[in-house]
């Protein structure tokens, strides 16, 4: 991953040698490092950089957001559509306070960022100057890496160094947050080099090929092995390596929601999503198998459920390259560090082609018992008002699972990510382990500048949705083409599911009231609708597809429909109910 970036970079520009600000210096750098898109909102102490801006708007495509956590979501949205690093400019004080949620989303999901926050002059700093806050201090906790740059010839390292660790190893944001006289101080620039070294900094841990064998003879003598995947397979651009090994290895496998995409959902041995909403088999077949291999993924709670409980029968095979997730949650029987680009053909090399057929089929027979309890009320009703799962069962059939997924957070995401067909990969884009709401509005204008040839949908809650929607503004301006649908079932769902099932539908606060969203997006100049009836819902779906620009389509459905199977917190994974 990290030679591939190197690759694509160029020489130090051919404006070495002459006398830059440090504005346009960070511009140049923004260039050679292959940035074509900025997502911010200009303000008094990043003004500079806004001026120096003004004279490359022909190189680089800058998005004006209606926010600043709209701007780090696209940013976000950008980074996971197209695998290059996210953008972002804010000014000082709340324009860098308000990017804080969306650093803590990223680097809890993993996700290349590059936030440039503007800062009062230097020789204002600590002495609480108009719009100034300790910027360092408070995204320490949230980002990969930050620094402060108080004189212009710190720039270009600096952000040659914010480039290369956002994008190296676990990927992660990076704030460099520059002060007003820096922007304004020229020097002589003498070229901008990519970083791809810091002594301090080791990206990718040393592959120990003792640890690849003994894993292989682990999986070599298993009778039920099982893998789950995670984001890390296509973090680490392994796609391929990934589909390689499960292919010969002939083992199930499951994927959290961040790893969708990894091999196609219709894969014969991809047996579904893991965690709280995942599917049955999965989740209760990970306390019968007797080895677990674990790939790209951190063990998250709402996966895990009860650690007391989880998966104690097996041998436990983790491959991860951050050192620091093997033995955090679950303890590791082989621990194999490294990136899975590399050590994935190392295993598939030792592993014995197999096929696990019985194995295979005890999944099989509980998606049978899913499908009847579940999945075909879910996704084909017949009478009563529209479920989620239906909108999203026909909108498959018309994109056929080639389309970018954006959700936001609910019932309507672990229905989404249940039930979406995921042909290819990074077309799931969802805020994972923050569970971000407002999320997938920015996420989706993003998700289209980075992969402007593929079908962006954003899926939304009504409550979701009135967190973020002053980004319809920036659709406006811009002229990005995004579809979204928005599942109103004028409640706060997921809270209601919980009130319902756990404090005795005792409905605290989540009925909520919501404007006329088609009226609203025609204020902004998006067209829209509105639908209550399951004899328009096709039609209403290929007419947003068809339709040239973004569209907005309202989809009322049912109020008190419950997410299924679930894994009530507290329980183990083997504890699942499908009702």
């Amino acid at each position: 991953m990290e030679v591939a970036q190197q690759d694509v970079l160029t020489a130090p520009e051919e404006k070495a040698g002459i006398e830059l600000s440090g504005s346009a210096a960070l511009l140049e750098a923004l260039l050679v490092e292959g940035v074509d898109t900025i997502f911010g909102y200009p303000g008094g102490a990043i003004m500079p950089i806004y001026d120096a801006l003004y004279d490359y708007k022909e190189k680089l495509n800058h998005i004006l957001v209606r926010h600043e956590q709209g701007g780090i979501h696209a940013g976000q949205g950008y980074a996971r559509s197209s695998g290059k690093v996210g953008v972002v400019f804010a000014t000082s004080g709340p324009g860098a306070t308000n990017l804080v949620t969306g650093l803590a989303d990223a680097q809890i999901d993993s996700t290349p960022l590059v936030c440039i926050t503007g800062q009062v002059f230097a020789h204002l700093l600590g002495t609480d100057a108009f719009q100034e806050t300790d910027v360092i201090n408070i995204t320490t906790p949230v980002t990969k890496w930050n620094y402060q740059v108080t004189d212009a010839e710190e720039i270009p390292e600096a952000i040659a160094k914010a480039f290369y660790i956002a994008r190296t190893g676990r990927p992660g944001p990076v704030l460099i947050d520059i002060t007003k006289n820096a922007q304004i101080q020229k020097f002589n620039f003498k070229g901008y080099t990519p970083c791809n070294h810091i002594r301090s900094y080791r990206p990718k841990p040393i592959v120990r090929p003792q640890f690849i064998e003994q894993a292989a003879k682990v999986i070599n003598e298993a009778k039920k092995p099982f893998i789950l995947w995670g984001q890390g397979v296509l973090l680490g651009s392994a796609e391929q390596e990934f589909k390689a090994f499960v292919e010969k290895s002939g083992i199930p496998a499951a994927w959290t929601i961040l790893g969708a995409g990894a091999i196609p959902t219709d894969h014969p041995l991809n047996v579904g999503m893991l965690g709280m909403h995942g599917n049955y088999g999965p989740n209760v077949l990970t306390n019968e198998c007797d080895v677990l291999i674990a790939i790209g993924m951190r063990f998250d709670d709402r996966v895990t459920g009860r650690l007391d409980k989880y998966a104690k029968q097996a041998k436990v095979i983790h491959l991860d390259i951050d050192p620091a997730e093997i033995d955090k949650n679950v303890k590791t029987h082989v621990p194999v560090w490294g990136d899975c680009k590399e050590t994935l053909p190392l295993l598939t090399n030792l592993v014995e082609a197999k096929q696990h057929t019985e194995w295979l089929a005890k999944f099989n027979e509980f998606t049978r018992q899913e499908v009847e309890a579940v999945i075909d009320a879910e996704l084909h009703p017949t009478s009563g008002e529209m479920t989620m799962g239906e909108v999203v069962d026909q909108l498959n059939n018309l994109t056929n699972g080639d389309a970018i997924i954006v959700t936001d957070v609910g019932q309507h995401q672990m229905v989404g990510c249940r039930y979406a067909k995921f042909n290819k990969t990074r077309s799931n884009i969802t805020s994972g382990g923050l569970g971000t709401m407002g999320f997938a509005l920015p996420a989706a204008i993003g998700a289209k500048f980075g992969a402007q040839e593929s079908t962006v949908v954003a899926i939304i809650g009504d409550g979701g949705f009135q967190m973020t929607l002053q980004e319809l503004g920036t659709i406006m301006q811009s002229g990005v083409d995004v579809k979204i649908i928005i599942l109103n079932n004028r409640f706060l769902g997921m809270v209601r599911q919980w009130q319902e099932l756990f404090n005795e539908r005792r409905y605290s606060f989540v009925d909520i009231q919501s404007p006329d969203f088609v009226q609203v997006a025609k204020g902004y100049g998006i067209a829209g609708k509105c639908i209550k009836e399951r004899e328009e819902l096709q039609s209403s779906l290929k007419e947003m597809l068809d339709h040239k620009g973004s569209f907005l389509l309202e989809v009322f459905v049912t109020k008190e429909n419950n997410v299924f199977p679930m894994v009530p917190q507290g329980c183990s994974v083997s504890e699942i109910r499908l009702k």
